[in-house]
């Protein structure tokens, strides 16, 4: 067999990765995904009751049985998938009224649904630019982006993290291009800091450039009704393009848009390759994510107890003497540093029913790992009390802190 003559290249890898600390294991869990979670031991012997603070549920929605039960009747009434693309013999009401109601909560003109937002950020550079313009991006923006980015023509331009003073150089240097778009996550996933909206628009408008935003951290809960980040900085109107997903705050499932300009949805209706050649958004995710817009606009105390949960255990944290990254997101980065000592206090965590997954090389840079933790609405102050301490105790054990209390 061909494969002999390289398994050992791929085993190696594999080794080296092991080796290095940067292992990435992937447990098992038999209970919906909520503040407190059953996972299988290895090898399934037994299970584990676990504190969940690593979950994007951040409105607690994921097992909402509201959204459940919408996902259950769209299956009985509109079937479990379409087994088509869009354009062909895929695309139900359901599809239609959550891409309007999508625009709407956005305040944006028009939405086209992907089955991710993966896909989304994959299909929408290389359909909208081409090699006479450029795409200026932030150089920790998502890897959808990066991915996404590159598969253009276009003439690409990395500017420093949020730095206005390189953003502006890099549309100076763009000058020529006939389209120049800057393109910047909404909040960065692993540093939990926001994008600098105003200042981003503000360049934009300077140098007639359009701004995107991929607003996966935010939908949902950022901003005074939850629109997200153009919401709280207050530049809707002037960003052109949203990207997203439902997987996160919007009931956790799958599935991703891009909402913006009525002309530029509808050029990557036409033309974007993963719209054209995926699947639909299944029925029941679509029904579910209806759902999950409607608990939004009509309970916003979930958005004030994911704000009051969140300060809550950035302060606890700090006093225990924690560093983490400033903000005000749930997006709490733990920062360690250590890629052996951070794998080896998430470990020890779970041990004590913390569950938390430590980020290490590739996903975040060498010599910045850090243990990721996301806060939720559905957190009650007793579980994130009970997280403060097992943290203290945790780090104390591993040589982190000195001290557990």
């Amino acid at each position: 067999m061909s494969f002999e003559s390289y398994r050992q290249r791929y085993a190696d890898q594999l080794k080296e990765i092991q080796e290095a600390g940067l292992w990435k294991r992937e447990r098992e869990i038999i209970t919906p995904q909520r503040p407190r979670v059953e996972i299988l031991e290895a090898g399934g012997a037994g299970k584990r009751a676990a504190l969940n603070l690593c979950a994007n549920n951040y409105l607690g929605l994921a097992d909402n049985d509201e959204i459940i039960e919408s996902a259950c009747r769209a299956a009985r009434d509109r079937g479990f998938g379409m087994a088509s693309v869009r354009f062909i013999c895929g695309t139900q009401d359901l599809h239609r009224q959550l891409e309007a109601a999508i625009a709407r909560f956005l305040g944006m003109d028009d939405t086209i649904l992907y089955s991710s937002c993966f896909d989304a950020n994959g299909g929408l550079f290389e359909t909208l630019l081409g090699a006479e313009d450029a795409v200026i991006t932030d150089e920790l923006n998502h890897a959808s982006i990066i991915d996404g980015v590159r598969l253009s023509k276009a003439a690409r331009r990395i500017f420093k993290h949020s730095d206005m003073t390189d953003l502006r150089a890099a549309l100076r240097e763009t000058a020529s291009a006939r389209v120049r778009m800057i393109v910047t996550d909404g909040v960065f996933s692993m540093h939990g800091d926001l994008a600098r909206l105003p200042d981003i628009c503000e360049l934009a408008d300077a140098h007639s450039a359009l701004v995107v935003v991929d607003d996966s951290h935010a939908t949902g809960f950022v901003g005074a009704r939850g629109r997200g980040t153009h919401e709280h900085f207050g530049v809707e109107g002037r960003v052109d393009i949203i990207t997203s997903t439902l997987g996160k705050a919007l009931g956790g499932g799958s599935g991703g848009f891009t909402s913006g300009r009525s002309e530029l949805v509808g050029v990557l209706r036409q033309r974007s390759r993963p719209y054209l050649f995926s699947n639909s958004v299944p029925p029941p995710v679509a029904a579910a994510a209806l759902k999950a817009l409607e608990i939004v606009e009509r309970e916003p105390e979930r958005l004030e107890r994911l704000r009051s949960n969140t300060r809550f255990f950035r302060q606890a944290m700090a006093a225990r003497g924690f560093t983490i990254s400033p903000g005000e997101h749930p997006i709490v980065p733990i920062l360690l540093g250590d890629e052996r000592k951070t794998v080896a206090l998430a470990d020890d965590l779970l041990r004590r029913g913390l569950y938390v997954v430590g980020f290490t090389y590739p996903v975040v840079p060498k010599g910045q790992a850090r243990i990721r933790v996301q806060v939720s609405a559905a957190h009650s102050r007793e579980d994130l009390e009970e997280a403060v301490r097992l943290f203290a105790e945790g780090a104390a054990a591993c040589g982190i802190l000195g001290r557990s209390a």
